[in-house]
């Protein structure tokens, strides 16, 4: 049977025992923190498992995609290495969330294996499980008995926790299994040695073919188990290795899954691969081959699927995980098969000619994939060959079979070359390194990186080539596009974004001081995609986005957020506008040389000797204000000369980048070169108004100032202070002259408190010299206070000047809060090891506080008066 035939009679087997085919569900997980890819068939349907959620059927049947790459199910290492593991695999599955259970599941499975796929039953083998007393689970007895009317008891083995008790994670929905394992072998094979023997200990024609797992726990975060709320079957067959065996093969590579893809490899690197016959030994460069082409034909299929599905290689998470499978599988390219130039990229054809029925989104996304994949490879390729000559120079100059850690931190900092393919080859030459050393290296590194650039940036995946881009944002706020390329990039401030590339588009890119509008995609289906930012980039629009579209070839809708690039146009009109009411008030020496165009605001840095006197400051804002009136229209010419916009009186300003041709923006008089965007009239900015106005370097002021909605709000706000001022002062006439003399008041009262406290402390001082007393010849008193901060301070200051050996805790509340203060003199911090630091800190713990200070005299606080006196007897302690 073909593989496309023997996927489809496991599913309609099942659709005729009243399951719902469902398509697979992506591989790439986004709403499940426990699992960063789906690792086996039963990922997606957790919620059912649960009972957070209910099927539309309670029977169900699939062929999911899984990766097994990371995390507890890791089969990277062996991929290549043996015959019949993968990165991605198809798990064919029946699932009954609360319908039947044991009895049905095993009585089907016996039914399609030996009936409709007619797999002789004496190859076949069956296990339960054992029990566990550590979970005080019981043996499978039901399951047992079950079996023992379909096949010889011989034939049924016992199976421990870790091969029949199926666990995804540390938590989450767990239960007893059975499995199905074949035994492929020749026959003379079978009659020296037992196939029973040989179940579970990786033998490559002994295997595992279907895993039968009885839902009924629920492991928790403790690790305790719980019953479900319901029992549910999930069965998981590998299809690869199912199709090994109706095929009559040894091997899963062996396969009409594989071979398509093994024979476009052969035929790009003119390599063969060696198809090894029960018995035959291959040569040591034969065997490197085979694995390597192994590897190739399997990653890739991971790579494609894991792009179809929206991760795309990257630095970080999920997409480095992704990004290293690729790159494992070009580093075999390159080492056993001669390649280096890009060739994985080109078995995406056969590959989707091989699965595009079944998996129509890598037709749909032929492109993408293909693009995203010869990136790669190319990028990859430069740091391989270099690398790989740098580390063969390591080998041969090493002293011993341990490289230093150093070096290979600098083959991964330095030229790019990941620490995983180094150990691995040098493994392969029998050499190891010192990991310890490398992760110090790394962490000091990382450490570093810390203070370097915002940005970090993967390469560019292009989608359409050689896609001139276009800016159409004076004229309108939407359009239609294209996404013609993208990457991941990660901000220390925002984390991982997009960048996003179309052939056109409305958004302003952040230029000329004016920020990078924001908005929205939306695709053919209603998907929407948010802009967050845009920036240009070596003359090219990037958007910012947190996500990819789900379809990339899509046409979007891309619009810009309407009410903030209003906002922006008016205060970028007004800087125009401000430049030019500065030079006409202050002089023509005031130049620009910064601005901030904002939605909220406008900053505008321009060179002037001093500061702006108040008159200045109205007479720049009515300057302003009267062309806002005036409703100026927007006159511009766009991809003018240079010279001939000069030579119109445009501004140009220093620092600036202009090319041949510019454009002149002109209100008015006003007439500057700028690509920015702005109102179609003044009169649309509303009102202007000066916030703050100060110096930021010598000879160079800031304004900052508000227009439209901004002023609105900022009168609103002025007007309800004004009047809620009046009403705490019961609403004089004067309300100025009334702070006036409140400040006034306020200021004597101060002084007056400030007198009669330092008269209070003086009493105080000589009351406290009769209360101190002598213990182990220090001088100790611990006294709560009626005194503020300042006046402790001084009373200990005092008392120490005139007293030696002297110990001293004051406590005071002020405003419902705790106040400690201690004092040491300075002979006793020398000579008795007290410390006032140390002590108040410590103390500070009964007032449900902290503090600290110097050792002769710290200070604590704390939100718990009551616990003074504990803190003043304790205190006594130190003594």
């Amino acid at each position: 049977m073909k593989s496309q035939d023997i996927r489809n009679t496991f599913l309609n087997f099942f659709k005729d025992k009243n399951h719902s085919i469902v398509p697979s569900a992506p591989m790439v997980l986004k709403d499940d923190p426990t699992l960063m890819f789906v690792n086996s068939g039963m990922a997606p349907f957790k919620e059912y498992f649960l009972g957070n959620a209910k099927p539309k059927n309670n029977r169900l049947t699939d062929s999911q995609k899984c990766l097994r790459v990371s995390g507890k199910h890791n089969d990277l290492e062996e991929v290549g290495y043996d015959t019949y593991h993968h990165t991605l695999f198809e798990m064919l599955g029946n699932w009954s969330f609360g319908d039947y259970f044991k009895e049905e599941a095993i009585a089907w499975a016996w039914e399609l294996l030996t009936e409709k796929f007619e797999i002789d039953k004496d190859i076949l083998y069956v296990s339960v499980f054992e029990g566990d007393e550590g979970d005080n689970i019981p043996m499978d007895q039901e399951a047992y008995d079950i079996w023992k009317t379909l096949v010889p008891e011989d034939r049924i083995l016992m199976g421990n926790k870790k091969d029949n008790f199926w666990e995804m994670g540390d938590q989450g929905p767990c239960g007893p299994c059975s499995e199905i394992h074949v035994d492929i072998r020749s026959e003379e094979e079978k009659a020296k040695v037992d196939g029973k023997s040989l179940v579970n200990q990786d033998h490559p024609q002994v295997v595992e073919i279907w895993n039968l797992v009885f839902m009924q726990y629920n492991r928790k975060a403790n690790g305790s188990l719980e019953n479900l709320p319901d029992k549910h079957i999930d069965t998981g067959m590998g299809f690869e290795r199912l199709c090994m065996v109706l095929q009559g093969v040894q091997s899963n590579y062996d396969t009409d899954v594989f071979t398509p893809i093994i024979r476009e490899i052969e035929t790009i690197t003119d390599k063969t691969y060696s198809v090894q016959k029960p018995g035959q030994k291959l040569t040591e460069v034969e065997d490197k081959v085979n694995i390597a082409i192994r590897v190739i034909s399997d990653h890739v299929r991971a790579v494609a699927f894991s792009i179809v599905d929206g991760q795309l290689p990257s630095n970080t998470g999920a997409g480095y995980v992704i990004r290293r499978i690729l790159r494992r599988a070009v580093r075999y390219g390159f080492t056993f098969l001669d390649q280096n130039e890009p060739f994985i990229y080109r078995l995406v054809d056969v590959l989707i000619k091989k699965m595009g029925q079944a998996f129509p989104e890598l037709k749909e996304q032929r492109q993408l994939i293909e693009n995203v994949i010869k990136e790669e490879e190319a990028s990859f390729l430069r740091t391989l060959d270099q690398g790989l000559v740098l580390l063969d120079g390591i080998i041969k100059g090493a002293t011993s079979k341990e490289i230093s850690g150093a070096k290979v931190f600098e083959l991964k900092d330095t030229y790019g070359f990941p620490e995983d393919l180094t150990e691995l080859i040098l493994r392969e030459q029998g050499y190891t390194y010192n990991e310890a050393d490398f992760k110090q290296k790394l962490k000091a590194q990382q450490d570093r990186g810390k203070q370097a650039s915002e940005l970090k940036s993967d390469d560019w995946t292009v989608l359409v080539e050689d896609q001139e881009q276009e800016f159409v944002g004076y004229d309108t706020l939407e359009a239609q596009v294209k996404l013609t390329r993208y990457r991941k990039v990660t901000s220390k401030k925002d984390g991982e974004l997009y960048q996003l590339v179309f052939n056109l588009t409305p958004f302003y890119a952040e230029g000329g001081g004016q920020v990078g509008d924001k908005g929205y995609l939306e695709d053919v289906h209603g998907d929407v995609v948010y802009i967050l930012d845009t920036k240009k980039e070596n003359n090219v629009i990037v958007h910012f986005a947190k996500n990819l579209p789900k379809d990339l070839n899509s046409s979007f809708k891309a619009s810009v957020d309407a009410k903030q690039r209003y906002r922006t146009e008016c205060n970028h009109t007004a800087t125009h506008l401000l430049h030019q009411a500065l030079r006409e008030i202050l002089g023509t020496h005031v130049e620009q040389k910064g601005s901030a165009v904002h939605s909220k605001y406008l900053r505008f840095d321009f060179s002037h000797f001093a500061k702006l006197t108040v008159d200045e400051l109205n007479e720049v804002e009515d300057f302003v204000n009267a062309r806002i009136a005036g409703k100026l229209p927007l006159q511009e010419e766009r991809n003018i000369p240079m010279e001939q916009a000069i030579n119109q009186g445009a501004m140009a300003l220093f620092g600036e980048k202009y090319g041949d041709t510019v454009r002149a923006v002109r209100f008015g008089k006003s007439i500057e070169l700028c690509g920015g965007t702005h109102v179609d009239n003044t009169g649309d900015i509303w009102h202007f108004k000066i916030v703050s106005e100060g110096a930021v370097a010598a000879g160079i002021r800031r304004i900052e100032a508000i227009t439209s909605d901004a002023v609105k709000e900022f009168y609103f706000e002025n007007n309800r202070a004004y009047f809620e001022m009046k009403d705490l002062l019961n609403n004089v006439k004067e309300p100025i002259k009334a702070l006036q003399q409140l400040q006034e008041e306020n200021s004597t009262l101060k002084k007056q408190v400030e007198s009669l406290m330092k008269e209070k402390a003086s009493s105080i001082k000589s009351d406290l010299k009769n209360e101190l007393k002598t213990i182990n010849g220090v001088q100790f008193l611990a006294k709560k206070l009626d005194l503020d901060a300042s006046g402790i301070k001084d009373v200990c200051f005092e008392l120490g000047s005139q007293f030696d050996n002297l110990f001293l805790l004051f406590a005071a509340e002020d405003n419902g809060k705790a106040i400690l203060s201690c004092y040491i003199s300075k002979d006793l911090v020398a000579n008795k090891n007290l410390n006032a630091g140390q002590i108040v800190r410590e103390l500070g713990k009964h007032i449900q506080g902290g503090g600290g200070g110097q050792p002769f005299f710290a200070t604590a606080g704390g939100k718990h008066p009551a616990g003074i006196a504990e803190a003043l007897k304790a205190a006594e302690g130190y003594l």
